[in-house]
């Protein structure tokens, strides 16, 4: 895995969101409604999170996965603003978004809303065998 904790590949929206904890408006990210097979990385230091098999399409206007790969990300508690928990990149912790549990949208009944702006995709290889 290639690490780039400097930062200086983001773009200055990148930065906000994943340093400043930010959140991009919604149906504005580029994976939101995105479904090729591959696997969705840290944008921060290229960490997998989420495989494709994990993300569903649930109208919030940001990618949502039920689930992440195992011990990919961290969930952090937040008292402010609304007792929310917070998903962090457990190689690096950038800001990836929070989770939400008990919403029924999957058989899982969880909720990873994840920012693009804190992701990015590398599809799956075809020529592999």
């Amino acid at each position: 895995m290639k690490k780039r904790f400097d930062g200086f590949h983001l773009t200055p929206f990148e930065k906000w969101v994943i340093f400043n904890k930010g959140t991009e408006p919604p149906f504005t990210g580029k994976y939101w409604n995105h479904f090729e097979e591959g696997t969705y990385h840290c944008k921060l230091c290229g960490a997998p999170l989420f495989k494709s098999e994990h993300k569903f399409l649930c109208y919030s206007g940001w990618p949502s996965f039920d689930g992440a790969i195992p011990g990919a990300v961290r969930e952090v508690p937040e008292e402010f603003p609304d007792d929310r928990i917070e998903v962090v990149c457990a190689n690096c912790g950038a800001h990836l978004g929070h989770v939400f549990y008990g919403e029924g949208l999957t058989p899982k009944n969880v909720r990873y809303c994840i920012n693009s702006a804190s992701i990015e995709f590398h599809p799956s290889r075809s020529d592999e065998g």
